[in-house]
């Protein structure tokens, strides 16, 4: 899976570095009518993740995973057909409710599979498409230097071609269950609808919901780094515009360098909670430093700016792993699928929206938006710490909380392990 993972992200690490210039110089759309196909693509993802929650309990996660691989390279090689506003938005459309799928069946496989080492999987996981990333990147790089569009066609190819590749290797997987340890088919009996039937929902779980929703403020990392820097570098520094790139190689060199490191301290869901608290406070520090950054010359707002993209990268490697464990940990094991697939929502809102947030509000607002902003993320940073905790002794003391009355009762249904009970 790990493999697949690498093949996967490498073909993604092309297309996002050739998409907007594919767009622009092969299909010729102008800026608005991309801004428009992704803003709506990326809408429209959201429903990914739930409906790949839905569709797990139901079916095992090696054939959804592989469909999703062949569906996402259907839809890679139908751009190269695309010549239209109107002919890529359904295309990209599909490719982006496929991919946040894919997303939620990736982390459930996992959790299924690493059971209470998910978190060292999840650090593995995330070293892994850091580098299917970084090679997609310099593969990218090679074919936008030759500029034809043949060169472009190729490396569209290419992604299409990796997918089809990480299909063919997760073919080779084993199908588990959804108990830790177990690896066998899902059971279509009678007994197993029932089950289904009468496991809890995420949608009338308050106290998981409100997980999700403060969670979501808490993904903004990603967005920053991508669109926030290099928007307020452009607009609001002297400092040189080939900073930019370096925020990415700053990024990926610390995710793979220490993302492992980091995910062995968070090896609870007390500590977990801990971590949301740090990722609050180091991504406040990041936004302290780009307010400060328009107060110098060059070199000093190059400085900043560079150390803004080192902590909001620290902010990413705790949220990486303290998001994942809590989602996990909260969920009740026999409606695993469909609560994960909840959880995936606020990533992909945090997305969606991030962009808007930053370029509308942020920036206008210059430093004190900043401010604002790492102040705000601090502050619900600490209650999500509180929310989470509360709600993990209830479900081990084998109560109901009170804001969710469909949490389970006791370790073995509410998904809390009892080294996991014992250090919350």
């Amino acid at each position: 899976m790990l493999v697949a993972l690498m093949l996967d992200r490498t073909g993604t690490g092309v297309w996002s570095a050739v998409s907007v210039l594919y767009f622009t110089f092969v299909v010729g759309l102008d800026a608005g009518h991309i801004g428009l196909l992704l803003g709506a693509a990326g809408a429209a993802g959201i429903a990914g993740s739930p409906v790949g929650g839905r569709l797990a309990g139901r079916h095992s996660l090696r054939t959804l995973l592989i469909g999703a691989h062949l569906l996402r390279m259907a839809a890679v090689a139908l751009l190269l057909v695309c010549d239209s506003f109107a002919t890529l938005l359904p295309v990209v459309t599909l490719l982006s409710i496929a991919d946040r799928a894919a997303r939620t069946w990736e982390m459930l496989f996992a959790t299924r599979v690493a059971g209470e080492q998910r978190v060292t999987y999840r650090a593995l996981s995330r070293v892994t498409m850091n580098i299917g990333y970084a090679v997609g990147a310099g593969i990218a790089a090679l074919g936008i230097a030759v500029g034809t569009r043949d060169a472009y066609s190729a490396l569209v190819m290419g992604d299409a071609v990796s997918f089809l590749i990480a299909a063919l290797i997760v073919g080779r997987t084993r199908e588990v269950s959804g108990v830790p340890g177990k690896t066998e088919r899902p059971q279509r009996s009678e007994p197993a609808v029932e089950s289904r039937a009468s496991a809890p929902t995420p949608w009338r779980d308050l106290g998981y919901l409100r997980f999700v929703l403060l969670d979501t403020p808490l993904n903004l990392d990603s967005t920053i780094l991508s669109v926030g820097l290099p928007l307020w570098l452009f607009n609001h520094t002297t400092a040189p515009h080939t900073v930019v790139p370096t925020f990415l190689i700053i990024n990926t060199v610390l995710v793979v360098v220490f993302q492992m490191p980091v995910s062995r301290r968070i090896d609870s869901p007390r500590r977990a909670g801990w971590a949301v608290v740090a990722y609050g406070s180091t991504l406040l520090a990041c936004c302290v430093l780009v307010a400060l950054s328009p107060a110098g010359g060059a070199v000093f707002s190059t400085v900043l700016m560079l150390a803004a993209a080192g902590l909001v990268t620290g902010a990413e490697l705790m949220r990486a792993v303290s998001s994942w464990e809590l989602a996990v940990c909260l969920a009740p094991n026999q409606a695993q699928p469909a609560y994960l697939g909840v959880a995936g929502l606020s990533a992909s809102v945090a997305q969606s929206v991030g962009p808007l947030l930053l370029a509308d509000a942020v920036m206008v607002a210059g430093p004190v938006g900043w401010l604002a902003l790492g102040a705000a993320v601090m502050g619900l940073s600490e209650v999500q710490r509180r929310s989470s905790l509360s709600r993990l002794n209830a479900m081990t003391s084998g109560s109901k909380p009170s804001s969710s009355p469909h949490a389970g009762h006791g370790s073995g249904a509410d998904g809390v392990s009892a080294t996991d009970a014992a250090h919350a």
